[in-house]
């Protein structure tokens, strides 16, 4: 499982002291089928906790998701400053999901060396295969 995240998220989490281990720990739930909405278009709703607090009053996360593949986490918000996304919001990051899911190993790696992708560190056998 590929677990990534794109340069506006990066910026997020950093800001929000999201750590890499909480989006592996998220992935890991959705991989047991514990997520807190299916978007459509591979897209996924998971809550995460704040520090020093828990899941209800942390924050949501949109997560471009194939399964046992790829996950990229594409951006996130204080559950108490939104409640969902818009209409529009959710059309463009169905289309987003179509565009992270086609691109190739090759791309991956390509757009991981421009920066517009950035790993989420964690220990591969925590996560299912």
């Amino acid at each position: 499982m590929q677990i990534l995240k794109t340069k506006w998220f990066t910026r997020f989490a950093r800001k929000e002291d999201i750590s890499d281990k909480k989006l592996a720990d998220a992935i890991q739930e959705i991989e047991k089928g514990l997520h807190d909405g299916d978007l459509g278009g591979n897209l996924l709703k998971k809550r995460v906790a704040r520090v020093g607090g828990g899941k209800s009053s942390g924050y949501r996360t949109i997560i471009v998701y194939r399964t046992k593949k790829r996950a990229v986490f594409v951006y996130g918000f204080p559950k108490n400053a939104k409640a969902n996304l818009s209409a529009v919001e959710l059309d463009g990051y169905q289309k987003m999901a179509q565009i992270l899911l086609s691109i190739s190993d090759a791309g991956i790696r390509k757009a991981l060396n421009a920066g517009e992708l950035e790993e989420v560190k964690y220990h591969e056998k925590e996560i299912s295969e």
